[in-house]
This record gives structure tokens, C-alpha cells and sequence, in this order.
């Protein structure tokens, strides 16, 4: 791509120039349901759908459209049913968003070329991995479901999220549903929108590495997490870079995520890489860290939701004898205590992330972390490396974790878990070499908050 920073930049600043819409601008009634039908290409739309083609670009005036450094191609097979038969592609990747209200909205996607081959994969707002590398045979047109989060910061009238500067463009916090498609050769047909927040949630309070990462190249392993899920529960990812338990408080981060929250949803709790550092926002292991852990497993069981333990990864640390330092002291043990004393699951990335670290090795496990050499990617003359934030590579690895973790505490929640999802060694990992991740068109090689 000639300019890889075009299209982010483009499309962040429409986000952020554009107004709130309510429920009722975006349909027919404040009463109904929302609901949103719209037929790509160069045919005649499907009857209820809205016809979008290649030369239909967003603009802060405008309810959707597509986002491209090059504009697409529009194809049309007469011969093809109408909401098969046109579709848009492009050799780089392209966006399309559209304006919501915050909420849950389960998507429907008519993915595939009825003359031809497609290979597809699906990000939503900030890089979430939604479908990963769909193929399609000659002549193939499948239909795939995710259901994405919209959010914005408000609470209530007066009150919202106190965001960091560099949140201000974040796709997170917009009022759009924004997908991105890419992959080798994205084919899209159609895309019907439906208003899904009867569905469960699980939300996730972290730092960066568990925040949805808005650039390339880093990841975490919230913003992978989706893809190995059932479109019948929404992932909510509410962590962010440099956060600790004290400031997600402060910052009505948590404030937000139970307003939103219902029963039967869960949150996730993933701190200790900022806590364990000294400053105001301190906490001790097995006093005030529990005490703040605490804290948020109380407001969501007045909430009816489902409380989860998440030890912290580990940095990439090595000793002489090839073995993980540990650099979080007492803080994974002391969340491991605080899970047995409130009889909650405990998902163990910690002990899993070490092994997986060692099974890779000194110099292969920085395939999972943004060690990159000068010049990789635009701007960037000196050397990336860095050893707590992850590559997609590593993040997908420590997402599988997760999921693992899941099953392995026999939850409810891994009725959830995708049927392809065959389980995960972490002495086993998938071979970094062969991992297959489309850029996504945003690039920084400014490190994320937080060590």
C-alpha cells in the first residue's frame, strides 16, 4: 500500500466529526427494532436492501459508506439470485461503516464471487477478529454471523468516560459500526445489521495487553478473543493501555461497563503489569489489590453478572537457563488465592503464557512479542523491541489460552466456544511461521502505555 496511514487517518477523522445519532434516526420508528439491509455492487438490490457501490464513500454527511485508499471494483453475474450475484473486492484492504446507536448488533455477511474465488477476513471497529481468512471455492457465496459492541463514552447526561488523548479517534469509542475487510481477496455481497442486546455479554477490564491495540503491529489478546466465540455472546472490550485497578475506577471505566451490564453477562479481570508499579495508583498483593479485585467482583454480583480471574502475562524475560523470570511478584498468586477465596474460575495466563514462551524460546518467542527491525513499517528507523506487547501472532496465541482456560474451568460459557476450536497446548503452539494476519491499513510504532 502506497500509504498505509490514508485510510486510518481517514476514516478516524469522519469518526470523530460526526454527531450522535438516536435509535430513532437510524429507523423508522423510535418503537422498532433497529434493522439495516445493504446490497453491494454494480446489480439491482435485493428487494428491502439498500444498493451500495464502489463510488459510495463516506463522508461525515453521510449515514454509511466505504472507506479505500483504492477504489473498489464492483462485479455483477446477471445470470446470479440479487443478493449473491454483486459484490465488491479489492486487492488492499477497505472499510465500510455505517452510523449506530450503541448497542449489540448481530451481523450478517454474504461473503463470495459466483465466478470466481475469495478469501475473506473480518475485523470490527479496533482490529477485533471477527471471521479469520474465509475461502470460498469458484462459485461459492457463504453467509457468516458476528455479533460486534458499539459503545460510546456516555454513561448518562453527566456523566462519561474520562478518555486518554490518544482515545479520542479510537474506532471503540465512535458512533459507527465500522467493519474492515482484507485477506488475499476479499469478496463482499451483503451485509444485514439487526439489533442484538438481549444477547449475552462478556466484558473485559484490562491494560494493553488485553486491549483491542488500534494500530499495527501490536495486539492483544482481547481483541482476538471473538473469533473463537459463537455468535450467540458479544465481546465488550473495555481495557486499554497503562490501566490500572485504581484508574479504570477514577476513569468511570468500570462505571460504564455496569451500566451497560445485565444478568447473566461476564467480566473479565485481567491487572497487575501498572499496579505492581509504585505511585498513587499502588496496590499491594494480598491486601489492596484483592481489595480493588474485590471491589469489581462485588458490583457485578449485584448485577447478576459472572465474575472471571485472569492472571497477568508474563513479560518476555528469559534467565541463563532459558526459563521465564518472574517479573509480577506476588500479584498472579495473590489473584489465585483471592479466585479460591470467592469460589470464582480463574483463568491462568500466567503459568500458560510461560510456557508458551519457553516452548518458543529465547529467539523465537520474540515472533509473538513487536520485535521488528528498523524500517519494517513507515517512519520507523530504529529497531522495535519491546517485551510485554504482543504481535497478532502472539496475541492469537494467548487468545486460545483463554479459551482453553474457559474449558478447562468446565464453564458454562464454553458452550460458547467456536467447533473448530480443537483445544490448545501452550507447549504446543501453532508455528509462528506459518501464521497468515492481513495488516490492517493503521501503523504505529509509538509503544502503547504501560511495561
Amino acid at each position: 500500500m502506497k500509504n498505509a496511514s490514508y485510510i486510518f487517518g481517514l476514516l478516524t477523522y469522519f469518526c470523530f466529526s460526526s454527531g450522535n445519532l438516536s435509535a430513532q434516526d437510524t429507523t423508522t420508528g423510535c418503537d422498532k427494532m433497529i434493522s439495516k439491509r445493504f446490497d453491494f455492487g454494480a446489480g439491482q438490490p435485493a428487494d428491502g436492501y439498500i444498493l451500495v457501490n464502489q463510488d459510495d464513500v463516506f463522508d461525515s454527511n453521510k449515514e454509511y459508506g466505504f472507506i479505500s485508499e483504492k477504489k473498489l471494483e464492483a462485479k455483477n453475474v446477471e445470470s446470479a439470485e440479487a443478493i449473491t450475484g454483486d459484490f465488491v473486492t479489492s486487492d488492499e484492504p477497505f472499510y465500510f461503516t455505517v452510523k449506530m446507536p450503541e448497542g449489540r448488533y448481530k451481523i450478517s455477511l454474504t461473503l463470495g464471487d459466483p465466478n470466481g474465488t475469495s478469501a475473506t477476513t473480518v475485523k470490527a471497529e479496533s482490529r477485533r477478529l471477527m471471521l479469520e481468512d474465509v475461502r470460498t471455492a469458484k462459485g461459492q457465496v457463504v453467509t457468516k454471523t458476528i455479533v460486534v459492541d458499539v459503545r460510546t463514552p456516555r454513561i448518562n447526561d453527566s456523566l462519561k468516560v474520562r478518555r486518554k488523548s490518544r482515545e479520542m479517534l479510537y474506532l471503540n469509542w465512535d458512533n459507527q459500526l465500522t467493519l474492515e475487510f482484507g485477506g488475499e481477496r476479499p469478496c463482499v455481497s451483503s451485509i444485514q445489521i439487526e439489533e442484538a442486546n438481549d444477547l449475552p455479554v462478556i466484558f473485559l477490564a484490562g491494560n494493553s495487553t488485553v486491549v483491542d491495540q488500534e494500530n499495527e503491529p501490536w495486539a492483544s489478546w482481547g481483541q482476538m478473543f471473538p473469533r473463537f466465540l459463537k455468535p450467540e455472546i458479544v465481546v465488550a472490550n473495555y481495557a486499554e493501555s497503562g490501566e490500572t485497578l485504581k484508574a479504570f475506577r477514577r476513569e468511570n471505566r468500570l462505571k460504564k461497563i455496569l451500566s451497560v451490564m445485565k444478568a447473566g453477562d461476564y467480566l473479565f479481570m485481567e491487572f497487575a503489569h501498572n499496579d505492581q508499579k509504585p505511585g498513587g495508583n499502588h496496590v499491594e498483593p494480598f491486601t489492596t489489590y484483592q481489595d480493588e479485585l474485590r471491589y469489581f467482583i462485588n458490583e457485578a454480583r449485584k448485577r447478576g453478572a459472572r465474575p472471571v480471574l485472569v492472571t497477568s502475562t508474563n513479560r518476555r524475560k528469559f534467565n541463563e537457563q532459558g526459563e521465564i523470570v518472574n517479573t509480577l511478584e506476588e500479584y498472579p498468586e495473590a489473584m489465585r488465592q483471592l479466585a479460591k477465596a470467592e469460589n470464582l474460575p480463574l483463568i491462568d495466563l500466567n503459568a500458560m503464557s510461560k510456557q508458551l514462551y519457553e516452548t518458543l524460546g529465547v529467539e523465537n518467542s520474540k515472533h509473538a512479542f513487536v520485535h521488528y527491525p528498523a524500517n519494517t513499517y513507515p517512519r520507523q528507523n530504529k529497531p522495535l523491541a519491546d517485551n510485554t506487547h504482543f504481535n497478532p501472532y502472539g496475541a492469537y496465541e494467548l487468545a486460545k489460552c483463554v479459551v482453553q482456560g474457559i474449558m478447562d474451568n468446565e464453564m458454562e460459557l464454553a458452550n460458547y466456544i467456536v467447533d473448530d476450536f480443537n483445544g490448545f497446548d501452550p507447549t504446543k503452539p501453532d508455528d509462528w511461521a506459518t501464521f497468515f494476519w492481513p495488516e490492517s491499513p493503521g501503523k504505529q510504532v509509538l509503544k502503547p502505555d504501560g511495561n
